[in-house]
């Protein structure tokens, strides 16, 4: 069975949260080479004006040492779509 993978997700809120949270995930693709993680998956979405996230995707296996050195606010279960 293939591992599963794990969404990693940054809460931005306030008037400038898009602006940090599409910031925030220049720095996680930066973590992505520098660590070689397995999968190259992130982004930032808009939730609304006042609320944005940036994530990161890392196979189950990742999932401890990247959170416990990144510090997400959460996580869920990530299935791969075409809308992530």
């Amino acid at each position: 069975m293939d591992e599963r993978m794990i969404k990693l997700i940054w809460d931005f809120r306030g008037e400038s949260a898009a602006n940090t949270a599409k910031h925030h995930k220049i720095h996680l693709e930066e973590y992505i080479q520098a660590q070689r993680l397995k999968w190259n998956i992130t982004g930032n979405v808009a939730i609304n004006a006042m609320h944005a996230i940036a994530f990161l995707v890392v196979s189950e296996s990742e999932m401890i040492p990247v959170r416990d050195a990144l510090k997400p606010h959460r996580g869920e279960v990530y299935v791969p779509t075409d809308h992530s």
